[in-house]
């Protein structure tokens, strides 16, 4: 009989390895086994968002400017994210993964976690389903390879699957546990910033094998809520729920470059910005109830604005309101970045009759463009000037937790 036999796991979790780096060479074999960098930006010596695996061999990580790269890494190619071809890909991985297991819920562009039904929490089974799924994967492309981890609760089948890249295959229960993670730092642990690492080492805690053994009430009193006692149970290997989160702000946000980064450019930008914003909030179904910017200057400090709405999707009202909010604002000469939150988001069945709202009705005024631009391209129909400088993804980047639908592309 295996050893591994008597082991249950429920979760499988993957992360692809080196995410847009792989798009990349997914998309120029010639690229493949040679090191990349990829940049956000066209700016001169931008930094790094990601690294292939090759790079980061050599020390090249997210973060790295350029020259730094090219030292660390002599041949280095540097290629720009391609948000909607990443997006493009990540479709195809998750019809990859369905061919194996069905795909529980997705968590961002590069990771996403499967239930384990049956048999297969079988560990012996659940690791020839994670082969499978590695090997699906790779007949998309052999760049994209990815780390499989298994567990019987998702935070440590996801520490599994950081625990060897690329294409690791890993497990964690509690009959290896805290030993086969006592290595990591803390702050490798999903969760565990570096505000709550010196938290928990202000509280004696500076190892995993301590934190493992404490009380869940003193994880709690750490955390200072029940965030913390659960992620210690989830940490053991207990089962827990966790209370469903709500979309409570839709935002954009976007750093100024050339002619942009001008006050004029800046309030084109915020525009732009706001009106990408909207279209999301009309298609998403939600009505706003406040609106929130933020310009950044050269010296790093922060203007605020922000203004309670009554609850609109209306982009004409909202262009309005950000005209009132952009003429109190004091602006330097070369502004660095710009940013607009939609915020105290409701369903439409939420929305009470304002006795005092406008009685033109503009909201269908803005469905029929946001259709037109869906069905002729970009800005086919514009609320007014585009911003002198053309960012490419204004809007429709792929941020932590988001991942752009194709509508994105075309707004």
């Amino acid at each position: 009989m295996s050893q591994l036999s008597h082991l249950r796991v429920s979760t499988l979790f993957f992360d692809m390895n080196s995410y847009y780096a792989s798009v990349a060479q997914a998309e120029e074999p010639a690229l493949m086994g040679r090191p990349v960098g990829v940049l956000t930006t066209d700016a001169p010596n931008a930094a790094c968002i990601a690294a292939s695996v090759e790079a980061k061999r050599r020390g090249v990580r997210m973060g790295t400017r350029q020259d730094e790269a090219r030292k660390l890494c002599p041949g280095i190619v540097f290629r720009p994210v391609k948000h909607d071809i990443c997006v493009d890909y990540h479709h195809a991985i998750l019809q990859a993964v369905e061919t194996v297991i069905p795909v529980h819920r997705v968590w961002s562009i590069d990771e996403c976690s499967c239930l384990l039904m049956g048999s297969e929490r079988d560990l012996s089974q659940a690791l020839e389903i994670g082969r499978s799924l590695q090997q699906a994967v790779l007949g998309i492309s052999p760049a994209l390879r990815c780390s499989v981890g298994l567990g019987p609760t998702r935070l440590l089948a996801k520490i599994a699957a950081e625990l060897e890249k690329p294409m690791g295959l890993n497990w964690l229960t509690p009959e290896v546990l805290p030993e086969k993670i006592a290595h990591l730092g803390l702050d490798d642990l999903p969760g565990v910033s570096w505000r709550m690492k010196a938290r928990l080492e202000a509280a004696g805690i500076a190892d995993v094998g301590t934190l493992y053994h404490i009380a869940p009430k003193r994880a709690r009193a750490i955390w200072g809520n029940v965030a913390g006692e659960r992620f210690l149970r989830e940490l053991r290997g207990e089962t827990v729920v966790w209370p469903e989160t709500k979309r409570g702000m839709i935002g954009h946000g976007q750093v100024l470059t050339g002619p942009n980064a001008t006050p004029e450019g800046a309030r084109l930008v915020t525009r732009r910005l706001l009106v990408k914003a909207a279209a999301r909030l009309r298609r998403e179904g939600f009505f706003a109830r406040s609106l929130s910017i933020s310009v950044k200057g050269g010296d790093k400090r922060r203007q605020y604005r922000d203004s309670t709405l009554r609850a609109t999707q209306d982009t004409f009202f909202l262009l309005e309101i950000l005209a009132g909010l952009w003429a109190e604002l004091t602006l330097c000469p070369r502004p660095k970045a710009v940013s607009v939150t939609l915020g105290g988001l409701i369903r439409e069945a939420r929305v009470m009759d304002d006795l005092f709202a406008p009685t033109q009705d503009r909201a269908p005024l803005c469905l029929a463009i946001d259709r037109l631009n869906q069905r002729f391209g970009q800005d086919t129909v514009r609320y007014g000037l585009l911003p002198p400088h053309h960012v490419p993804y204004t809007g429709a980047k792929i941020a932590f937790g988001r991942i752009p639908l194709a509508e994105d592309f075309r707004e």
